[in-house]
């Protein structure tokens, strides 16, 4: 666009105070009345210029930074592109100003002293470490002490973390001018954005020492490298994402008070058991005799090592189902407060005899007679005697529908059929 000042709500037939929907409303309608698409080839040129106008206009007016910008500073405050910052009147720190509330000017690009707030504040403590820390269910059910060997810094003990020798004295950094840092100004989309950077040259200090003064043992570094050993303790009945804090065992930084060190709880998957909550489940294993005729026997190492006796049936004649439950309760997991446990839900599943299981004509015709009969018979007019494969598999129903076994489609709109009226 040229770079005579225009008013953008006059492009768009609104006023300054308009909504984003009365915006996005006059946009549309400008849009149309001017696309190059709709006039005759004589006007074209002219409804080009006319729409990117209009297409101009949306872009700085529905967005609320450069809406404010322009009702502050005009056009001017826009290049050609519609970006805030790059064209004539205003000086970059007064735009920097209304954009992120900023006083003063930018000053000098390496110190840029004039940027808001400072020098960032000194953090009270030196970061936490997290980290992740798988646990087996059993030490969650039981509870566990683990002991382990840390290596972590430690502020050195012969420059006590003056990182020079006892008589030396550090040199301020030109690159930060002591700041320990640089403020930036970075482009992020369409805006200038500052951000703080650590100073590379003092590596944040603000200061350093030449070679020949800095302490022997940390090199400069103020910290040395220590191992301690650890102990944390898993309270029973923890959980995943629950939190163990070992207070001011991270790193040492000096001047500031030393973080934690902090464990997040990853519960590792069992072979047996699964867990919600407080309530674990698992599935015990049942012969089809013994759902039949009852049993009294372990049918669990529960995860303290203790085995689980199941008698049944309670009701003499009971017998048990396959996917039947049985609910055991107060052998859950414990809660981490108070004596009190989950339940135990146990579920079954019944093992039928396996090809290894020859019994003779005459126990099958006993068997016949004992168990229960079977429904009554289908009666139909023709009979059909097939052959089957006794080893089919589910995986491979649908195979050979093209569609992958989606069947029928509806309407396209989900309409239910209609019947014709007799």
């Amino acid at each position: 666009m040229s770079s005579v000042e225009i008013d953008l709500y006059e492009v768009l037939e609104i006023t300054s105070s308009a909504s984003k929907d009365d915006i996005r409303k006059a946009y549309r309608k400008a849009a149309l009345a001017s696309h190059p698409d709709k006039v005759p080839e004589a006007e074209r040129e002219a409804a080009e210029i006319r729409f990117k106008a209009v297409q101009e206009a949306y872009d700085i007016l529905y967005d609320e930074e450069k809406r404010h910008l322009y009702d502050t500073h005009g056009m001017s405050a826009f290049n050609g592109s519609g970006e805030p910052g790059m064209a004539g009147g205003p000086d970059l720190d007064d735009i920097l100003a209304q954009m992120f509330g900023m006083g003063g000017g930018i000053g000098g690009i390496g110190g840029m002293g004039g940027m808001p707030g400072g020098r960032p504040p000194k953090p009270r403590k030196s970061p936490d470490e997290n980290t992740k820390y798988e646990v087996r269910l059993e030490d969650l059910y039981k509870g566990k002490t683990v002991k382990f060997a840390s290596t972590k810094n430690i502020i050195c003990g012969q420059c006590q973390g003056k990182g020079g020798k006892e008589r030396a004295t550090a040199k301020k950094c030109s690159t930060c001018d002591g700041q320990g840092f640089k403020q930036i100004l970075t482009r992020m989309g369409q805006f200038l954005t500052p951000s703080t950077v650590t100073c590379s040259t003092c590596n944040g200090q603000g200061e350093f020492f030449s070679p020949k003064d800095k302490c022997k043992k940390c090199k400069g570094n103020k910290t040395v490298e220590a191992k301690k050993m650890l102990e944390i303790y898993i309270p029973r009945g923890a959980k995943e994402e629950d939190k163990i804090v070992l207070e001011g065992e991270a790193d040492q930084v000096p001047g500031q008070e030393p973080g934690d060190i902090v464990f997040h709880i990853e519960e590792e998957e069992h072979p047996v058991f699964r867990r919600a909550g407080p309530d674990l489940t698992a599935t015990i294993d049942v012969t089809l005799a013994e759902a039949l005729t009852g049993f009294s026997r372990v049918v669990l190492k529960h995860l303290d090592g203790r085995g689980i006796e199941i008698t049944h049936p309670k009701t003499p004649g009971e017998v048990l189902t396959p996917g039947q439950v049985l609910k055991v309760a107060g052998e859950g997991m414990p809660h981490k407060r108070g004596d009190s446990r989950g339940d135990l839900y146990l579920i079954i599943n019944i093992k039928f005899p396996d090809e290894k299981w020859k019994p003779s004509p005459a126990v099958l015709e006993r068997l016949r007679e004992m168990l229960p009969k079977p429904d009554p018979l289908i009666q139909t007019d023709t009979v059909d005697d097939v052959e089957y494969d006794p080893q089919g598999n589910l995986d491979d129903f649908g195979a050979g529908d093209p569609r992958g076994g989606a069947g029928w489609e509806d309407d396209e709109n989900d309409e239910p059929a209609q019947c014709a009226t007799q």
